[in-house]
């Protein structure tokens, strides 16, 4: 099945458990996208002593799966892209959602 993850939050167990789910389905063999907007898009490197989204994040990336991150939503932050967060668009979300079989956001 193909999944698509929309997360909007950086609040420390929620974006540590739509990163838990991403690596679930992935492990699970089916194709995963993660959309990060809103504050989500500052999830890269964050920390917590019970809740390791990043941790989570870059385990997701190493069993495959995508990251993609709202370019307005890094530029209003002014943030810049990273390699496992590059820039993408409304387009790039609703592409997403028309991929997927399912979609869920957090």
């Amino acid at each position: 099945m193909k999944i698509g993850i929309i997360i909007e939050t950086k609040e420390f167990e929620k974006a540590w458990n739509a990163f838990r789910f991403a690596v679930t389905a992935k492990k699970q063999e089916h194709e995963v996208k993660v959309f990060l907007m809103g504050e989500a898009v500052e999830c890269e490197g964050l920390i917590h002593e019970k809740y390791n989204i990043d941790e989570q994040l870059k385990k997701f990336l190493n069993c495959g799966g995508e990251i993609l991150a709202c370019g307005t939503c890094l530029k209003s932050r002014q943030l810049d892209e990273t390699s496992s967060c590059p820039i993408s668009t409304m387009v790039d979300c609703l592409n997403l959602v028309i991929w997927a079989d399912k979609t869920v956001t957090f």
